[in-house]
């Protein structure tokens, strides 16, 4: 499927919504591991090697921008994903070709999308 007939609301909305699952993915790979300040554990040292294996560091918890942050990201996730699977465009596709036309967006629209650093997600 050539995919070059997808308007181009609808090509700049799956764009973006790549975009905005890779800032989220990065801010989330950058945060605490949790969201609260939580204690941490210790590891469990290996009888013979004496390496450790498991346990956290302390988490300070999320600052109140980072949630902000990653739950303004997440809704507009959701948002995207809604005007992307409601939009009119798919109506006029046969119905046993829209996973196929689906697909082919994705694929254009992720050719697309530069990768996003951490810094840029924050």
């Amino acid at each position: 499927m050539a995919g070059t007939d997808f308007p181009d609301d609808l090509r700049t909305a799956q764009t973006r919504l790549h975009q905005a699952t890779s800032e989220l993915a990065a801010l989330c790979r950058a945060l605490p591991w949790s969201v609260e300040p939580m204690a941490g554990w210790p590891g469990t040292e290996h009888p013979h090697t004496g390496e450790v294996t498991g346990g956290r560091e302390d988490s300070p918890g999320w600052t109140e921008e980072q949630k902000r942050v990653v739950k303004r990201l997440r809704m507009e996730c959701t948002d995207l994903s809604i005007r992307i699977a409601s939009h009119p465009y798919w109506d006029a596709v046969e119905a046993e070709k829209r996973v196929e036309a689906r697909q082919a967006l994705k694929a254009e629209a992720r050719s697309a999308t530069p990768a996003i650093d951490v810094t840029t997600a924050a």
